[in-house]
């Protein structure tokens, strides 16, 4: 069963739906550069860095030049993983697999801390742009994991009949866009190997998010976004 969402609860090896919203449910993706920016944190975050020879730039100090790497965020790569995601324009959704114990809460301060300041400085404002803290709830079984994936996929509906061109991981889980820092095939292998019985009659993971009959909200239940 997924633990309630007030007590985050970290792992090694765990599963996590992680969720926000703007606070007082305020947009918090103005226009497509908001997401696209959003979306290239979460890049540098989980994908392997550069070599050190191509992280170096010129600078210039006190009129002499010199090369070094400038100051960068923080990486996690190879620590969490990307399973699924939608960005919404009030608030986000992210599946995410933490391969050791304490990565994550470092992994979401971090990317939420660049986005607000990246925020604020272009919409020329102060203070917090999210409703409190983020909320992490713990996901211990496979059942949940394939619904929770189906209720990310599906959360951009209200706003587009086109999922596939929403900002969000369903186009990778159809083979229609391939992005290495986004892991679909954690959740796809259920469709391979048919060990859930409730989708072994469903022959795709598409026919599963956009013609299943259950609604996944009722098999989640308190670990959606309210």
């Amino acid at each position: 069963m997924p633990r309630k969402n007030s007590l985050k609860v970290y792992v090694k090896d765990g599963y996590y739906h992680i969720y926000n919203r703007g606070v007082e449910k305020r947009t918090i993706f103005e226009n497509s550069q908001d997401y696209k920016v959003f979306l290239k944190y979460l890049k540098f975050s989980l994908s392997s860095l550069p070599k050190r020879e191509d992280l170096l730039k010129e600078f210039t100090l006190q009129g002499l030049p010199f090369k070094g790497i400038p100051r960068l965020p923080k990486n996690f790569y190879s620590k969490i993983e990307l399973i699924a995601y939608c960005l919404m324009p009030n608030h986000f959704h992210l599946l995410l697999k933490q391969n050791d114990e304490d990565s994550l809460k470092s992994f979401m301060t971090s990317l939420l801390t660049r986005y607000v300041m990246y925020f604020n400085k272009k919409y020329d404002r102060v203070g917090g742009l999210f409703q409190g803290v983020y909320k992490a709830v713990l996901i211990t079984e496979d059942v949940y994991l394939l619904h929770l994936s189906r209720y990310i996929h599906l959360n951009p509906s209200e706003h587009t009949n086109d999922l596939k061109k929403a900002y969000s991981s369903y186009a990778e889980y159809l083979g229609l866009r391939k992005t290495k820092w986004v892991k679909p095939e954690i959740i796809r292998k259920f469709f391979d190997k048919q060990v859930i019985p409730e989708i072994q009659k469903i022959s795709s993971y598409k026919n599963f998010v956009e013609k299943y009959k259950k609604d996944s909200k009722e098999v989640l239940g308190q670990i959606t976004l309210e």
